[in-house]
């Protein structure tokens, strides 16, 4: 893995979308996942929160802080290649009516999140899944070997 495993916040994003971010990954955390946000996938796109269970299940959260910012995003369709299910995160004042009915939608703020409805799960073939599960596991334990020991990170 390269040093952009290491990123957890590239300074892109709003205010909202930090906000939702937080929510989401408390949300999770209660839900039995473990996240992980700005994960580069294989594809060269990030994930904006990914985040496995016990069970090995799979999920992409794509955060959407505004109407301007779904509009502007054509790429969403490309995680289902690397998750079980793919949501759409928003805060409460999102126009809910405009996301694709095929994703799980959740809304978050800075404290907590909801999942409102979920999409139909779409199973991942073996080879995949481990793919991803590797890249999983390797940038967590990257990302807390840099908290345990921060100069590593410019040696990596």
């Amino acid at each position: 893995m390269e040093d952009d495993q290491l990123m957890i916040f590239d300074g892109r994003q709003s205010e909202t979308a930090a906000a939702v971010q937080r929510g989401v990954c408390r949300m999770l955390k209660q839900a039995g996942f473990a996240s992980l946000t700005e994960l580069p996938l294989a594809s060269g796109r990030r994930s904006d929160i990914i985040c496995m269970n016990a069970k090995g299940v799979i999920w992409i959260i794509e955060i959407k802080s505004s109407l301007a910012d779904f509009r502007s995003d054509n790429k969403w369709h490309e995680y289902w290649d690397y998750c079980d299910g793919l949501f759409f995160a928003v805060p409460d004042d999102f126009p809910q009516h405009v996301l694709p009915e095929e994703t799980g939608l959740i809304v978050a703020d800075a404290w907590g999140a909801e999942i409102l409805s979920s999409p139909a799960e779409r199973k991942l073939a073996g080879g995949r899944r481990k793919a991803v599960s590797m890249r999983f596991a390797r940038a967590a334990a990257l990302r807390l070997q840099a908290v345990h020991d921060p100069q590593i990170v410019g040696r990596m």
